[in-house]
């Protein structure tokens, strides 16, 4: 090879090295083997040379083309690899940190305290029942006997659903789970002893009440239920679900349409925080004898009782919890408090 040949082999190899990126390590090539680089109009000249001369030339300029081309792979491979390693860098994992991995899961405060409301209440012989949320107006008042004129059918006070059942019945978010007791009673023969624990809708909003809220209902209708037996019931569950002795219970006369006699369900510390104050904990009575009536019975033959309390009120009790929204904000700093 002539010392012009190995001259731009030489100004080849130096371009090629000082290539960083695919474009301009194409541009350097182009100079030398495109159609318009230095090789190739050498090889263009070719024709003008004496046979001998030619075949001489031609092999010099083979050997130019295919030692520029060999500096291109080898340069072409250095970036790839060049490439390769900065990618590397930057996704780098540094495996010297300790995992991250995935926190144990828990359940919920609120599903918490309906389990362990509906374990007391099943030691003593109750079913739990559970129905729909979209109720009909028929069974969230009329068959509780709830007259068209309460107004707990206001619409401010109800969350009513644009749309009608099968037979024409107004729709609405039931605003207590006592629709159940209907629906279970209907189904069942006396004696009837049931719970139904759930989701419930009211229009109300604040640091004590939720749109919506858990309530549990409680009845049990027999020929020879009285309110000795209610007393008796709700106090020993109370002191279960607070584990303690150490506490008052009261029956405050009130009103209910769907009992009669009816009594609000007072209760009282006797340590700790809350002690000495009187706090309400359910609403509850002897079941109205229109009620026995629309779930197919006797008023006559069979009589019973029934209440109904707040789950999220009882578990603000028992783990000491001022504020009811606290369960609804899903922080897992408060959350992770009762998973422990």
């Amino acid at each position: 090879m002539d010392a012009s040949l190995q001259q731009i082999v030489d100004e080849a190899a130096a371009a090629l090295a000082t290539a960083t990126e695919s474009a301009s390590l194409a541009n350097a090539k182009a100079r030398f083997l495109g159609k318009d680089g230095l090789v190739t109009q050498r090889m263009k000249g070719l024709g003008k040379l004496t046979p001998q001369e030619r075949s001489v030339a031609g092999r010099e300029l083979n050997e130019a083309k295919q030692a520029i081309e060999g500096l291109v792979t080898a340069r072409e491979l250095e970036l790839e690899q060049l490439e390769l390693n900065a990618r590397l860098a930057q996704e780098a994992v540094d495996v010297t940190l300790p995992g991250r991995g995935y926190g144990t899961g828990g359940l919920h405060p609120i599903t918490q305290t309906i389990e362990r409301i509906e374990a007391i209440f099943g030691s003593i012989g109750f079913d739990v029942a559970d129905g729909p949320e979209i109720e009909e107006d028929f069974y969230n008042f009329t068959a509780l006997n709830t007259p068209e004129n309460h107004p707990a059918r206001s619409m401010h006070d109800t969350f009513y659903v644009d749309a009608r059942d099968a037979n024409g019945h107004d729709l609405l978010l039931r605003t207590h789970t006592s629709p159940m007791q209907i629906r279970y009673a209907r189904m069942h023969k006396p004696p009837i002893k049931v719970i139904a624990p759930g989701k419930t809708y009211r229009v109300d909003s604040d640091a004590t009440h939720s749109p919506m809220f858990h309530q549990f209902e409680g009845l049990w209708v027999d020929e020879n239920i009285s309110f000795t037996d209610l007393k008796s019931v709700y106090t020993d569950f109370l002191r279960q679900f607070f584990e303690t002795d150490e506490l008052d219970v009261r029956f405050r006369p009130s009103y209910f349409p769907f009992t009669e006699p009816s009594a609000e369900i007072d209760m009282r510390f006797h340590v700790g925080p809350l002690a000495g104050r009187w706090l309400e904990v359910s609403g509850s009575g002897q079941v109205h004898p229109n009620v026995i009536r629309n779930i197919g019975l006797d008023p006559e033959r069979y009589i019973g009782f029934a209440f109904g309390s707040g789950v999220e009120r009882l578990a603000m009790l028992r783990y000491g919890v001022g504020d009811l929204r606290l369960f609804y904000e899903n922080d897992l700093r408060f959350l992770a408090q009762f998973n422990r």
